[in-house]
């Protein structure tokens, strides 16, 4: 067996080996001279988590929809961080017009809900005439093909949203009702908008994993992700599951942009980039296709954005370790994909067969 594995070990798989247990043994160092040194106490630790959390909320309902219509049609839709953008852009307008006219501070839940429902509704009609108009045609292509027609795509709703909303940024109102934190005890305060943000979040996913495995449309995805053609045989309306998967996507992300508007507070057309790559990537790191993959991806880079530059870097006395938040990120994904090229649980829909 040993003869056998050094028959197959290559001087690349050697080279990567030494790649990962340098960038490993860098992370162990870092982490323990930052430890050591204790500039950071256990609250500043536990802020770093909880924002992580938050972060890795949003992150996970975005990466939702990539992985869904991954599931479905094996297609990266790079066209979803425009989508997301589409809500939250979208809800401003309805925010600044219920917070000018009062009502979103005399009844904080109903505007709420009347934004989510704006939002998601917005993000909803993109993805189905994004489906319909730009990805339908094309399903029988080669995978090349899609993929350009989503990048254009993208380009296409960026541009648009600019010309119909204005390139600048634009600040969703204060919600009152979300300002302030909630003490634990000691000095562990917690944001009221963080609990939010991250119980909506769980919420939501756990609504599409229930969806997903007990219901009927749910075992049609199943069975539409395993063979089209097989599942067109046996009655189910391929088309009608495929447009469902970028509802359910959409509307995740929809939800997701009114999140992250009143986490951050600023919206702009450009907004859907970043937060799409990183959520693509929390999408590959979990297991492209795989639901429980997406999620933990998502919470994982948020937490690993978060913690990690503080933890890894302030040791090594890197003066602005934040700043290479990214470069953390896009570094932990180029590991995962060489060491584990499925992700973290593997490429599939679900964890059950429909």
């Amino acid at each position: 067996m040993l003869r056998r594995f050094l028959e197959r070990f290559t001087l690349t798989d050697l080279f990567m080996w030494l790649v990962g247990g340098s960038i490993l043994a860098l992370i162990v160092v870092g982490s323990f001279l930052t430890l050591r040194a204790g500039h950071y106490t256990a609250r500043h630790w536990f802020d770093f988590v909880v924002f992580g959390l938050a972060q890795g909320s949003v992150y996970a309902l975005i990466a939702l929809g990539y992985t869904l219509v991954y599931g479905i049609l094996r297609m990266i839709n790079f066209a979803h961080s425009e989508v997301y953008m589409s809500g939250a852009f979208t809800g401003y307008f309805v925010a600044d017009a219920m917070n000018r006219s009062g009502f979103l501070d005399q009844n904080p839940l109903l505007a709420l809900l009347a934004l989510f429902a704006v939002a998601m509704t917005t993000s909803i009609t993109v993805a189905v005439l994004l489906e319909r108009i730009a990805y339908r045609p094309l399903r029988r292509s080669p995978r090349l093909v899609p993929l350009i027609t989503a990048i254009g795509a993208s380009f296409f709703l960026q541009y648009t949203f600019r010309g119909l909303y204005g390139s600048q940024n634009r600040a969703y109102p204060d919600v009152e009702v979300l300002d302030g934190a909630w003490s634990l005890g000691g000095e562990f305060i917690i944001q009221k908008i963080q609990v939010v943000v991250i119980v909506a979040a769980a919420v939501l996913m756990f609504g599409l994993y229930t969806f997903v495995q007990r219901t009927r449309t749910g075992k049609a995805m199943r069975a539409v992700s395993e063979d089209k053609d097989v599942a067109a045989l046996m009655g189910i309306d391929v088309d009608a599951i495929i447009v469902r998967t970028f509802i359910l996507g959409a509307a995740l992300a929809g939800a997701a942009g009114v999140l992250y508007a009143l986490m951050f507070r600023q919206v702009n057309f450009f907004m859907g980039f970043i937060p799409g790559i990183k959520a693509f990537t929390a999408a590959v790191l979990g297991g492209i296709g795989n639901i429980p993959g997406a999620m933990l991806g998502g919470l994982f880079l948020g937490l690993f954005e978060s913690v990690g530059p503080t933890l890894f870097l302030d040791g090594l006395g890197i003066p602005a370790p934040y700043q290479l938040k990214d470069v953390i990120a896009f570094t932990m994904l180029v590991l995962v994909l060489i060491y584990r090229p499925t992700g973290i649980l593997g490429e599939q829909l679900t964890t059950a067969k429909a």
